[in-house]
């Protein structure tokens, strides 16, 4: 049985080491498959020696690009230190909430297979919180973005746009595997007073892109600093969380 990798990316103080462990011990609970889990960041610092650490490269980007999603555009170089073959790559925000070998299973062909961006559908732009490729196959990425970063994030929103429209064509996983936990769980006003969000039994992955985070939507918090955002970004408790996150 062939092992599958499964990659992550920490830099910044954003989230911390535990959403490293938990992603771990999310994903290891959810394959029936050899499994390489490596985090590629910046400092080590509290992530258990299950994982699997590699160091990002150095940083050599304009300034802005220091904490920005563009930096990690590095995987679309011809060598990923010694990664090989068709990787998983996960965001630290988000839940594994049912079996991942599908996710690499799925389309085995495509060379980039991604979610379709929730506020964006029928776009052609994926969001990628979870995508899967192959190392070194799509340079034309890396080739694009290095000459000028800086052309490239104020020619487009955001990196997964850029990407997106860099490769033309991308793939998207099943709708229902992969939810974003305010777009796809949270009731719409102003049943999300009243009801609570429920998780999908069919769903495998959920995404906390933005606010509220991992421990506030367990909680049924949802920050916000704009008074009237607080009329409608309300949620009740969604105890279902604690079930995976842990």
């Amino acid at each position: 049985m062939s092992r599958q990798t499964v990659i992550c990316l920490k830099w910044g103080d954003r989230y911390g080491p535990e959403y490293v462990n938990r992603l771990h011990r999310m994903v290891s609970a959810n394959t029936q498959r050899p499994l390489r889990f490596v985090c590629i960041t910046d400092d080590v610092t509290g992530i258990e020696p299950q994982v699997e650490t590699m160091p990002m490269p150095p940083f050599d980007l304009p300034e802005a690009m220091r904490f920005h999603p563009f930096r990690r555009m590095f995987l679309f170089d011809a060598e990923v230190d010694d990664l090989s073959g068709p990787v998983l790559h996960l965001d630290l925000d988000l839940l594994v909430t049912g079996p991942i070998d599908p996710l690499f299973d799925h389309d085995p062909e495509s060379r980039f297979i991604t979610i379709e961006n929730w506020t964006q559908p029928g776009q052609g732009i994926g969001n990628m919180s979870v995508f899967r490729y192959r190392i070194g196959e799509l340079q034309e990425v890396w080739r694009r973005f290095r000459p000028d970063p800086m052309a490239m994030m104020d020619l487009y929103r955001n990196s997964q746009t850029f990407v997106s429209r860099t490769l033309g064509t991308v793939d998207f996983y099943p709708t229902p595997w992969c939810l974003s936990f305010k777009h796809s769980l949270v009731p719409r006003w102003p049943l999300n007073f009243f009801i609570a969000p429920r998780l999908p039994p069919e769903a495998k992955i959920v995404a906390f892109t933005g606010k509220p985070d991992i421990d506030e939507a367990m909680r049924g918090e949802w920050p916000t600093t704009s008074p009237w955002k607080k009329v409608y970004k309300s949620i009740r408790p969604s105890p279902w969380i604690a079930e995976h996150w842990r």
